[in-house]
């Protein structure tokens, strides 16, 4: 049994969205991607973590849900800023029956555990007082919302947390999340949505009692993170 963590798959099998149009590492990023989830076992867990999907809405998006349904064992899958088909838990649970798909579960409003570790998380959101809009902080303050009902959700468990949204990078910290970490006794977060020249952005490692990661697929190599096992 282990516990696997990968972000941004941004899967193109139903919108003619391919990755590869980007060159570099993305070429033939689906056959990298079969090649690093062949690790994953049925007694694993993988958490994805956003921009799942260039669909536009489910119908457009099963080629891409029947795909990740061959991804042997449990999935947990949190929203992103590319995942327009994204609806409600109700539809997408009634999609996935309707068609065969088993084992994927959406990571919003609430958490699950593996062992005796409680996964938390949502989409998060990037904000500045500054810089941001009305409508910026209407979704940011919902995210804050949607996050710590996760954590509450988790008891007295110890949490790991999963992002899209990075909650700190280089220049930036969302200081409501950082906080809201640190107060619930977060020990790990981990998230995804920087590529390219902006993964050097990224702001890794320990920092004020949570250790922060960037799993991006493209940061990964397109193999999934093993956390736990």
């Amino acid at each position: 049994m282990a516990l696997y963590v990968i972000g941004d798959l941004h899967l193109s099998l139903g919108a003619q969205k391919p990755m590869d149009v980007f060159g570099g590492v993305w070429d033939g990023y689906m056959e990298k991607l079969v090649a690093g989830f062949s690790q994953v076992g049925p007694e694993d867990t993988t958490i994805l973590l956003g921009d799942l999907s260039w669909a536009k809405d489910l119908t457009e998006a099963e080629p891409d849900f029947a795909w990740i349904d061959r991804i042997p064992g449990r999935k947990l899958i949190v929203k992103g800023n590319h995942d327009y088909w994204w609806s409600t838990a109700a539809k997408f649970y009634r999609f996935c029956q309707e068609r065969g798909f088993s084992d994927q579960w959406i990571l919003n409003n609430n958490c699950y555990f593996y062992g005796e570790t409680a996964l938390c998380g949502t989409r998060g959101w990037f904000f500045e007082e500054s810089r941001s809009t009305e409508h910026d902080e209407k979704i940011f303050r919902r995210e804050l919302l949607r996050l710590e009902a996760s954590l509450k959700a988790a008891g007295d468990r110890e949490k790991l947390v999963f992002l899209h949204y990075p909650p700190r990078y280089f220049g930036y910290e969302c200081r409501e999340i950082t906080e809201l970490l640190q107060s619930y006794g977060v020990r790990r977060c981990f998230y995804g949505h920087l590529h390219g020249p902006a993964m050097k952005l990224a702001q890794q490692g320990l920092w004020n009692g949570v250790e922060y990661t960037l799993v991006s697929a493209d940061y990964l190599g397109f193999r999934p993170l093993a956390i736990l096992p």
